[in-house]
């Protein structure tokens, strides 16, 4: 074996592992499982650890410990360490960055000797990280009982990577992590800049070098004198030339939280991942996060892989020109900055690797920003005697998590600890980006919470436990109404539909009926109903809830409550088309339409002027977006429910669900730019719109300092322009988004890709002191150009396949005789339809077919049909998926129809079709 104590894993994972995430047969209900807020409003909490007590102990990155007391449910600052959280550049410049006071731990024998160990960035002039020792005398951090087991010599002059994250193995060694400490600004690639000077944007300093504690998970065994040992097992031997004998991992990025299994031994971690959004021919791989495990020590191939040893290509920063790809079997580093030895230990492939965009191989992760992190392994051997443990079906299992995702994983393993299967941990509860886990004493899971924003003490920053329920659960309470607004008197359906008891209970159930402006009473009425549907009618106009208390055979008890609002009918708001397509538009061509408004209390929609009693023009809001088609259908699906897009706009509330909360705020500065900055930069830019919104999905930087914009491919180019251009409104804050005309055309922008979403809605005045009621109508017309993979059924026959970052499947014809249809088609004024099809005969062996147009049924009437498309004879990879453009003229159709495409070949027999890519409908 040489040098390295590898673990003996395959070097290369050149194709993609089989998927391992299966369904949850036999798992708790997601039900058993409370989750309870502690504190809340914390400042940059980061690591904690449970005292045998279950007071916790947690640390907030500005050097604050923190102690809270399940007895007065209060936190406690019981010490304040002075750290470093900036850096300063060779110009003087200074930026807010990661370090700080990073992480905790306690000994394992900490109720006898109350050592407590944290590692931060000490405040002063020397660039260093530091383990240290403190005693915990009941709710005092000793200050005066500091010990300094280790240093860890950094750079301050470029962010990031710290790691920071402290755990112990059954035998009381103590594991470090630590960041490469190296900027990622320079490229969204490999960080392996060696000219003279850049030794910050080289990772080879740190993660790859032998002789180096940064980029690096460190195994050591603190002695009672403050002192270390080094135990058996690291990754070289002590006294090995040019090398550090702590090293037990290398070749992290940023290994920001760890997890030693306490029965096996191994080590867990998430490395957070680079930045880049796509595949670069000649430079290196797609950005993806990892999980990890270390049955050993070995090297996991930073900076020259990642994920499962896709491999980067080395690099001249001074010349730009590219050299080879770096090998996994024999990585070297040859970098000038590079202390230790040139020949390193082979790469080890991660457990679980993923990308900002959807993973073929574990597509359990989502999509979305990316920040791998890793949790507790759970045992029930470890919680005899405990009042909640966990059920036994997690039992050996790790929990991992995502603190971008917002998500918990479940991971089993087989007897030689070998990953078999992934699941998602209660995917309905709602977190707020998690930093630690860890289970306390009863069996409960502890959560810390960050919160929404970077470097902020964030309102959603939050202590919580999870506690599990192993016996009797309290119902579960369902209730609507099914109107909640109207005239008086107003006769409401009150409905407990959905409502159930878990374990099977009798219910008992009771609605009251309360004035939200006082008493018990609503319009004499008796206060208090004991059916579980009963109809109630409101007489007099106020604003009332009703609650509903549903009670079980054991006494326990759930409640819900529905607000009621009588005496101010909502609006009624009508949208059409008055001419042309209803389906589609076409760029450039203009679209006929009207709004149409009535309201019992304020009246009809006058034409012009001020009528009294009448509503005018200008009171109703009228807007047209493009968005993608997932975004588009959730619109089209509001009908007439009101819509905050309408009165917002899309761009905002695209960007509400989306995850750039993470790193900016609106007028002030995060990890990213203020919004408001970025508006008034860009604000004369005419291709501001089109540049920016490709840097959101393809992910950039270089425009704001250090600051690096993370890929986010799952969104499409006109989600990703509309988020774009409601950041540029803000360069002035009175502008605000113009209405429409009530009446008249709209002209769709020839340049846009997206659907068309309009929007009308109308805020009425109220009416007996009761508030403003809003509804709203949105139509969608699709743009003419349909991806053939946003059918709305296919036949057997007919495969979609995902590829790489595409925002729609592709189509591949299997067989003769098959189709694809798409929903309510309004054919009218359309003319031609225009195919782009592929007929890859070297890739696919395909043969090539037609395609027939037809309404109604796959056998309906014949619109048209495309020429014989022949097979690509190429054997050039460039050209083997190019698409061919076929026109076809069809027969005129009005109205609304089911269309069906349906591929023929009858001489085809066993061998696919095609690739039908789009179709272009014209008028």
């Amino acid at each position: 074996m040489g040098l390295w104590a590898y673990s003996a894993r395959p070097l290369t994972a050149p194709g993609d592992k089989p998927n391992v995430a299966g369904p949850r047969s036999a798992g708790p209900d997601e039900n058993r499982f409370t989750k309870v807020v502690l504190a809340e409003k914390l400042n940059e909490p980061l690591e904690m650890a449970i005292l045998p007590d279950e007071r916790v102990l947690f640390i907030e990155r500005h050097g604050q410990v923190q102690l809270y007391s399940p007895t007065t449910r209060q936190v406690k600052t019981i010490a304040t360490i002075p750290v470093s959280t900036k850096y300063k550049d060779k110009e003087g410049h200074e930026t807010e960055a990661e370090d700080g006071l990073l992480g905790v731990n306690l000994d394992p024998n900490f109720a006898q000797n109350h050592w407590v160990y944290l590692y931060y960035s000490p405040a002063g002039p020397d660039s260093k990280n530091i383990l240290t020792r403190y005693e915990l005398r009941g709710d005092e951090l000793v200050l005066s009982s500091k010990k300094v087991l280790l240093e860890v010599p950094v750079q301050r002059e470029q962010c990031c990577h710290t790691g920071g994250s402290i755990d112990w193995d059954r035998n009381g060694n103590l594991y470090l992590s630590t960041g490469d400490n190296t900027s990622p600004r320079a490229t969204l690639y490999a960080p392996i800049d060696e000219r003279p000077g850049r030794a910050p944007w080289d990772a080879q300093k740190s993660s790859g070098n032998t002789n180096d504690l940064r980029g690096k998970i460190l195994r050591i065994h603190p002695e009672a004198d403050g002192t270390y040992t080094i135990p058996e097992g690291n990754l070289f031997p002590k006294g090995t030339p040019k090398t550090r004998p702590e090293i037990y991992t290398m070749g992290h990025r940023n290994p920001y939280r760890i997890s030693v299994d306490k029965h096996t031994g191994y080590l867990y971690w998430g490395d957070v991942g680079p930045d880049a959004g796509e595949d670069s021919v000649g430079v290196g791989p797609t950005a993806e996060d990892e999980y990890n495990q270390a049955k050993k020590a070995g090297n996991f191939g930073w900076p020259y892989f990642v994920g499962n040893n896709k491999a980067y290509y080395d690099k001249d920063f001074t010349t730009g020109k590219r050299g080879a790809k770096f090998d996994p079997a024999h990585p070297v580093n040859d970098s000038p900055n590079n202390t230790g030895l040139n020949d390193l230990p082979p790469a080890q492939p991660a457990m679980i690797w993923y990308p900002a965009a959807e993973s073929k191989t574990f597509p359990f992760m989502g999509t979305g920003g990316r920040s791998a992190m890793a949790g507790p392994t759970y045992y029930k051997d470890d919680f005899k005697g405990a009042k909640r443990p966990f059920p036994d079906y997690y039992n050996g299992k790790t929990f991992l998590f995502e603190w971008m995702r917002d998500m918990i994983l479940a991971v089993s393993y087989d007897a030689q600890g070998n990953m078999t299967n992934t699941e998602r941990f209660l995917p309905s509860m709602q977190f707020s980006h998690p930093i630690d886990m860890a289970f306390g004493p009863n069996g409960d899971l502890y959560v810390l919470e960050y919160g929404t924003g970077w470097f902020l003490k964030n309102d959603d920053s939050r202590l919580v436990k999870i506690e599990f329920n192993a016996g009797n659960r309290k119902p579960s309470v369902q209730v609507s109404a099914n109107q909640k607004a109207g005239a008086v008197p107003m006769a409401v359906k009150l409905s407990s539909e959905g409502t159930k008891d878990f374990d099977g209970d009798a219910m008992t159930y009771q609605w009251k009926i309360y004035s939200r402006t006082g008493g018990s009473k609503a319009g004499g009425q008796p206060t208090t109903l004991s059916e579980p549907n009963p109809t109630f009618t409101f007489q007099k106009p106020g604003q009332y809830k009703a609650i509903l208390t549903v009670t079980d055979a054991h006494g326990l008890k759930d409640s819900r409550e529905v607000d009621i609002m009588a005496g101010n009918q909502p609006p009624t708001v009508a949208l059409e088309i008055t001419k042309g397509n209803k389906s589609f538009y076409f760029p450039g061509e203009p679209i006929a339409y009207k709004v149409s408004v009535s309201d019992k209390e304020d009246g009809t929609l006058a034409a012009s002027g001020a009528t009294p009693g009448r509503i005018l023009p200008k009171q109703v809001m009228v807007k047209a977006s493009y968005q993608d088609e997932a975004s588009a259908q959730n619109a089209s699906e509001a009908g007439h429910k009101f819509s905050e897009a309408t009165y917002l706009g899309a761009g905002q509330v695209l960007m509400e669900k989306s995850d750039c909360k993470a790193c900016h705020f609106t007028d002030k500065k995060s990890v990213g730019p203020a919004f408001v900055e970025v508006a008034k930069r860009y604000k004369s830019d005419a291709n501001a719109v089109a540049s920016l919104s490709n840097k959101i999905i393809k992910g950039g930087g270089g425009a704001w300092g250090d600051a690096i914009m993370t890929a986010h491919p799952q969104l499409g180019q006109s989600d990703a322009s509309e988020i774009v251009k409601y950041i540029l409104t803000l360069s002035d804050k009175k502008v605000a988004s113009p209405s429409l005309p009530t009446q008249g055309t709209y002209t769709p922008d020839k340049n846009e890709k997206g659907n068309l979403v309009l929007q009308a809605s109308y805020k009425d005045k109220g009416a007996n002191g009761l508030p403003a009621q809003t509804s709203e109508q949105v139509l969608v017309l699709r743009n003419p150009l349909i991806p053939l993979g946003t059918s709305n059924s296919q036949s057997k026959g007919v495969t979609l396949f995902k590829m790489g970052t595409q925002p729609y499947p592709i189509v591949i014809v299997m067989a003769t005789d098959t189709y694809v249809q798409f929903d309510k088609f309004d054919l009218t004024g359309v003319r031609t339809m225009e195919f782009a099809v592929a007929v890859p005969k070297a890739q696919l062996i395909a043969v090539g077919g037609r395609i027939e147009i037809h309404i109604d049924s796959p056998t309906g009437p014949l619109l048209g049909q495309t020429e014989e498309l022949l097979p690509n004879e190429s054997k050039d990879p460039a050209d083997l998926f190019k698409p061919s453009i076929t026109k076809v003229t069809i027969t005129p159709t009005t109205g609304q129809h089911d269309l069906y495409f349906v591929f023929k070949n009858e001489k085809a027999g066993k061998s696919p079709l095609f690739v039908p890519v789009t179709v272009q409908l014209s008028n």
